[in-house]
């Protein structure tokens, strides 16, 4: 249904008049469409009988909430926005000054990042706890880690990828067999897994050499599914949907055992008290660092020949072809290079849970891993960090917040509204953000001056 806009009308309306009925607009279409999805749902009751749920009051939190979002967008946001380009089309310092502020906020970033083990600290001082290592500091790091990897391949090379979690499961198979059946050391076995998996991202990038933009999304969903399913059904090896549990714990670089029964656990070997708190705080140093050498092989990456190759490919790959750029090899780099990162972190989340199951490497987490490079800014690591603690904190956060469950009911868990929270997320950071969190793209070589560069090749963005 198009609705008619009448110019006299807008331009006697303020603001504020405008934005007040835009929201009505927005609650009015929020009311339609959720009212069945939100505000009714089934279940059973002691006599076996489907019936009705309501949940007005989840219904009225959505409306309100959209409501409110347009009107803060088009009262506040976009008259902001409209501002700021007319500003920046007059006063060319102000370019220069954002400009300046944007090199400096990786910086900032990489401080932050620094940090915040410290934080996490406080945290579980404060709290008395190690579920916000746990939940806070280990799972936002796995995804961090994850979206890095990923970002190899969609942000920097520009290959869409939606079946990244095929090497996240990869890894934490490879380890799990290996560990279980031959007994092997985690500190053998990360590397066997990072290779492991870039040897798949390999296999995977050869048949997709040709495919770009829809078609290569296709395929690389197909192929996490393909995974999935080998992983399901090939139970002599992986055991099925059972999983494959008992696998070990990571040691003290050989030296020492979180293992209670062990004649070297760590307690014993240092006099102190037995707890098992040792093993979650060194599994958040161990994440910590290998989300730090993941920063630091991208970065390193991207000013060598293949990451400025990797660029060129992602700007146009015609262009990139012209200037004697063998772009078969280039996508295999790249393929190869994020699965590896996602290799080592699944085999981090095998040795971490001590299970493993297919059902933890479905396409959900191949969405939620692409949500967060989106969200955060395609290549930037910065960016993609605050969207990993923004969205996984946030959900990890609404868990301790109970009095939610007395707003929208007690049947509320935030994990089956993850998505919705996603999809919420990527709208707002759509309309303020288009490009991410931190969404300016600069190349790694110039020629004449330095200039950013925008996500479509404009006439004004290249250079």
């Amino acid at each position: 249904m198009a609705v008619t806009v009448n110019p006299e009308r807008d331009a006697v309306a303020t603001p504020i008049q405008r934005a007040l009925r835009e929201a009505f607009y927005a609650g009015a279409i929020a009311l339609g469409l959720f009212v069945l999805f939100i505000g009714l749902r089934t279940d059973q009751n002691m006599s076996n009988e489907l019936i009705l749920v309501q949940r007005w009051g989840l219904l009225a939190g959505v409306v309100i909430a959209t409501a409110v979002g347009r009107f803060l967008y088009v009262g506040f946001a976009q008259p902001a926005m409209q501002r700021a380009k007319e500003d920046k089309a007059k006063a060319p310092a102000v370019v220069a000054e954002a400009g300046f502020v944007r090199r400096n906020f990786t910086k900032i970033g990489i401080g932050a990042l620094l940090l915040y083990p410290i934080v996490i600290v406080l945290l579980v001082g404060f709290q008395g706890s190690l579920k916000w290592v746990d939940n806070f500091g280990i799972q936002i790091l796995i995804y961090v880690m994850l979206a890095w990897g990923l970002n190899i391949v969609v942000g920097l090379a520009g290959l869409l990828d939606l079946g990244y979690v095929a090497f996240y499961a990869v890894g934490a198979y490879a380890y799990a067999l290996l560990g279980t059946h031959y007994g092997l050391s985690f500190w053998i076995l990360l590397p066997a897994a990072g290779c492991m998996a870039a040897f798949w991202g390999v296999l995977l990038g050869f048949p997709v050499l040709r495919l770009r933009g829809d078609y290569l999304a296709i395929v690389t969903l197909a192929f996490g599914e393909i995974i999935r399913l080998v992983l399901i059904n090939w139970r002599e090896v992986t055991n099925g949907s059972a999983g494959i549990s008992g696998i070990p714990k990571v040691s003290f670089f050989g030296l020492m055992s979180f293992n209670v029964s062990d004649p070297n656990y760590i307690a014993k070997v240092l006099g102190i008290a037995q707890s098992g708190a040792y093993y979650k705080i060194f599994l958040y140093y161990l994440i910590l660092a290998l989300c730090l050498l993941t920063a630091f092989v991208t970065i390193r990456l991207r000013r060598l020949p293949v990451g400025r190759a990797w660029e060129a490919l992602r700007e146009d790959e015609i262009a990139c072809r012209s200037l004697g750029i063998n772009t078969t090899t280039t996508k295999l780099t790249a393929f190869a290079t994020g699965a590896m990162f996602g290799g080592f972190a699944g085999s981090f989340f095998a040795a971490r849970q001590g299970f493993v199951s297919p059902e933890s490497f479905v396409f959900l987490e191949s969405a939620i891993i692409l949500a967060i490079v989106v969200l955060g800014g395609m290549g930037s690591l910065v960016g993609i960090a605050i969207a990993a603690l923004v969205m996984i904190g946030g959900t990890e956060i609404l868990r301790e917040l109970d009095f939610l469950k007395a707003v929208f009911g007690p049947d509320f868990t935030p994990e089956l509204y993850r998505m919705l929270l996603f999809g919420m997320a990527m709208v707002i950071v759509m309309l303020w953000k288009p490009r991410g969190f931190v969404g300016s793209r600069e190349p790694t070589a110039f020629l004449k001056e330095r200039r950013a560069v925008s996500s479509s090749f404009t006439k004004e963005g290249h250079g």
